[in-house]
């Protein structure tokens, strides 16, 4: 692009924020870490507001450099992008990238720089048009980063498995997706958040996704898993299908794992109208019961279920799934803790590790949920 390596020019207002955080009133979703993440104007994909400005500092670990990928610049024309503009500069050498609008796009979708700091600049004055900005970032640690599969190359061949850096923050960008993890996702889903809904990484860190291009399908059921609701698609000519790694060495790390007992905080014991007993007790919980399932005693302030594996085992998520249309209860939202001796139990955390996870459960009776570890949990006891 125009200006691209010129010497740093004035305007980048924002070069003493902290790394790591976006200031100003034109930010949209952002998720900032040091080894990726993804960032946005307000209001995108919908038009960027008025009179607004957002500075973002991205800073890598030393020793690295910034990739930064361009998803989307759709910033109204003007002559040398004055009215709307996104400029990139490297404070440690003093190189300027941009000014970048429609008319001035940058000339590749990925920009390799030689530094471990980027600031970025998204500045709007008056306008009637624009989606505003898209962007990723990775370290030179990561090949790229990828939002659909069209930035992969070259393209693979079917059913071979190829590899792609998702950047943190994909679960809350524009685009939809089609499918679910076991099916695979319509190849014209957004391939980092297909990845999040599968469960092979996790949205605040990002990571490494392993997948292949297969051969598509008639119909991808809708499915919600891991925070997202898939949508419900028709044919397509390839699909796409993730991989967890150590299935791609151990195909077992997917089975179902068996439960020796089950253990409850207490149970419901139920007189229906006609005056006959019905036990919800803890064996009911059972993934294959039919009819009612397990149910704490009604009115119980603290309610919980306990899984004893037998032994020490890999667990990887977790699927749930109401009583029945007859018995219309289900679980909304739960944490996880897990134990070696059954005893002393320990929160689940997932990749933040700050403050105990809170999954998204059941919104009907009918439908499964899927919930991914990330990271695994080694335990025999889970609650």
């Amino acid at each position: 692009g125009p200006h691209q390596g010129g010497k740093l020019r004035q305007g980048t207002a924002c070069l003493s924020t902290l790394p790591g955080v976006s200031a100003g009133n034109g930010c949209g979703h952002t998720l900032l870490t040091p080894h990726s993440g993804t960032l946005s104007s307000k209001n995108y994909p919908g038009t960027y507001p008025n009179h607004t400005m957002c500075c973002w500092r991205l800073q890598a670990p030393p020793g690295t450099s910034l990739l930064l990928a361009f998803g989307d610049v759709d910033l109204e024309p003007s002559e040398h992008c004055a009215h709307s503009s996104l400029l990139l500069a490297d404070p440690q050498t003093g190189t300027a990238y941009g000014p970048y609008c429609r008319n001035s796009i940058p000339s590749a979708p990925l920009l390799v720089t030689n530094s471990s700091t980027v600031t970025v600049l998204f500045n709007s004055t008056s306008h009637r048009s624009g989606r505003g900005l898209l962007m990723s970032y990775a370290t030179s640690q990561h090949p790229g980063t990828h939002y659909t599969q069209e930035h992969i190359s070259p393209d693979p061949p079917l059913t071979m498995c190829f590899s792609v850096y998702c950047p943190a923050g994909c679960k809350d960008i524009h685009g939809d997706i089609w499918g679910n993890p076991s099916q695979g996702y319509r190849d014209t889903s957004v391939l980092c958040k297909a990845a999040v809904h599968a469960g092979v990484i996790a949205d605040e860190l990002g990571g490494q996704v392993t997948l292949s291009r297969e051969k598509g399908i008639t119909l991808y059921e809708s499915a919600f898993a891991n925070g997202l609701r898939s949508k419900r698609g028709s044919l397509s000519e390839k699909r796409l299908v993730f991989h967890k790694v150590c299935c791609l060495l151990s195909p077992a790390c997917d089975d179902v794992l068996e439960v020796v007992t089950f253990n409850a905080s207490s149970w419901w014991h139920e007189v229906d109208v006609l005056g006959q007993d019905r036990a919800w007790v803890a064996e009911r919980a059972t993934f294959s019961t039919t009819g009612h399932s397990w149910a704490a005693e009604p009115g119980a302030e603290v309610a919980w279920l306990d899984l004893d594996l037998g032994t020490r085992r890999n667990v990887t998520g977790i699927i749930t799934k109401g009583s029945s249309e007859q018995h219309n209860y289900y679980v909304t939202s739960y944490h996880v803790s897990s134990s070696r001796d059954g005893k002393h139990w320990r929160p689940y955390r997932g990749s933040s590790g700050q403050e105990d996870k809170v999954f998204e459960g059941n919104a009907d009776s009918q439908g499964e949920v899927s919930n991914a570890f990330i990271p695994p949990i080694v335990a025999r006891y889970i609650r």
